[in-house]
């Protein structure tokens, strides 16, 4: 964002809220309006970044008390979530893998596994940013991929003397690594902060408990599918790449991996440290209908893998896998951001707004298959211009209810706007891995808007299929 918009957006925000205190409307209650007021300012600055998204989400801290609508012990509670901590010891886990460098490792082992041609070698990307996306951060795996892609391009450059298969190889890989890394975090409950979120606000706003086993069960197929889709588009239909070998590119791979030298202890403890937990998070309900003794939680676990990181030591040098100072590098920012939307949620339903909103859109209450497909695709849109959780968070409470009144689960709207919210393809400025794989300079907004609007076309196809059959 631009100066003049971050200004616009700091001074324009207080002044939204201050006019639509003043302004209440005759149809809602007074705390509805207060609410509207509030959300209308942090929806403000979070457009225009004119502060930090993770200082907006500590508005409700001050306006709801101030306003009346929550006291301080209820506006501060969600900020505590069990969600928020369960992403908390998701991202300790994840700390370890890049520090002990165990992500690249991997990824590197599964782009060694896929071959050498250029189908081949943008599918191992795909595949190994995927899969790691649904447990580290998008914009790290996204880092961490590119240098290795840039190398892989260079001798792609080198090898080839067709310009336009150059230009189309560098083009679809690049994408191909970011759209990989937005598709992976949708697979499980802290692959991405929406995910998290809609389970946040669906448990301690309606009650509807939404498990790591549960939410893997369904999203994994549908990141399976959409990421083959994302893989045909780019490589079959919009560039078409070849089949031919690439000469090198096996061993430029190979060489990046004996960098890394033999695994040493410390990676060889976090690997263990990561299958357990994904394992128990997966086994968890499994485990629970065979005893009783232990009651077993996504959260208790992850952050009992948290603490475990700090306690294990990383080899002979004794130190341990984790140590404070590593937690410099956790986005402490995000967690704040969770506890924001949580309150936010809460302000929605108690202070009787969703009601009001929900009764607004009554008339529309008919095609469940198509309301389906207009939250879907009104959720795509709109996070190519605005944070997907950011969008979760505003949005969810309303889809929830609505589904509700309707007389169905909340899960039927509340799914495919999260879903969705993740399927931002077309701009740079939607999502960080976008934007990192804009910066190397291969890649054109053009090019992304093109092979980025027939994905969102077939995302929301699917999404819209998905989740009326399935859920």
């Amino acid at each position: 964002m631009t100066n003049k918009v971050k200004l616009f957006g700091l001074f324009g925000g207080p002044i939204l809220f201050l006019f639509l205190m003043m302004a209440e409307g005759a149809s809602l209650s007074t705390d509805a309006a207060k609410v509207i007021a509030i959300a209308a300012w942090m929806l403000t600055w979070w457009i225009t970044e004119a502060v930090p998204m993770a200082v907006a989400a500590l508005l409700p801290l001050v306006l709801f008390p101030l306003t009346g609508v929550l006291t301080i012990d209820q506006a501060s509670a969600p900020y505590g979530s069990k969600y928020v901590h369960l992403f908390l010891g998701g991202f300790l886990v994840a700390l370890a893998m890049e520090k002990w460098n165990l992500h690249k490792r991997i990824a590197l082992n599964i782009v060694l596994a896929t071959g050498s041609s250029a189908n081949r070698i943008v599918l191992g990307f795909m595949i190994a940013t995927a899969f790691l996306s649904m447990w580290i951060s998008n914009t790290a795996t996204t880092l961490m991929m590119l240098p290795i892609a840039g190398s892989v391009i260079a001798l792609f450059k080198d090898k080839i003397a067709d310009e336009k298969k150059k230009k189309s190889f560098a083009v679809v890989l690049l994408l191909g690594i970011a759209y990989a890394a937005n598709c992976g975090g949708m697979a499980t409950l802290v692959g991405t902060p929406p995910n998290a979120a809609m389970a946040g606000i669906l448990s301690e706003s309606f009650g509807v408990t939404v498990g790591f086993g549960e939410w893997m069960a369904l999203a994994f197929p549908f990141t399976v599918i959409l990421l083959t889709a994302v893989f045909l588009v780019l490589t079959k239909v919009i560039y078409k790449l070849g089949k031919e070998q690439i000469e090198g590119g096996h061993e430029l791979i190979l060489a990046e991996r004996d960098k890394l030298g033999k695994m040493t202890d410390g990676e060889r403890a976090v690997l263990w440290v990561f299958a357990f937990t994904a394992a128990l998070w997966m086994l968890k309900d499994v485990i629970m209908h065979f005893q009783n003794v232990v009651d077993l939680n996504d959260t208790s676990i992850a952050i009992a893998a948290g603490i475990a990181l700090f306690l294990i030591p990383g080899g002979k040098e004794k130190k341990s896998l984790l140590e404070w100072d590593d937690t410099k590098k956790l986005p402490w920012g995000i967690l704040l951001l969770f506890g924001g939307g949580l309150v936010l949620a809460d302000g929605f339903k108690s202070s009787g707004l969703l009601t009001v909103i929900v009764a607004q859109l009554g008339s529309f209450s008919g095609n469940v298959f198509l309301i389906i497909i207009v939250l879907a695709v009104l959720a795509l849109f709109i996070t190519e211009v605005m944070s997907n959780l950011a969008l979760v968070v505003l949005m969810l409470p309303v889809v929830a209810e609505l589904a509700i009144e309707m007389g169905h689960d909340p899960l039927i709207f509340a799914i495919p706007v999260t879903l969705a919210s993740s399927c931002a393809f077309m701009l740079p400025m939607a999502t960080p891995p976008n934007a990192i794989v804009f910066a190397s300079g291969d890649i054109t907004i053009p090019q992304m808007a093109r092979a980025g609007f027939l994905l969102n076309i077939i995302s929301t196809l699917l999404i819209g299929l998905f989740c009326y059959f399935f859920i």
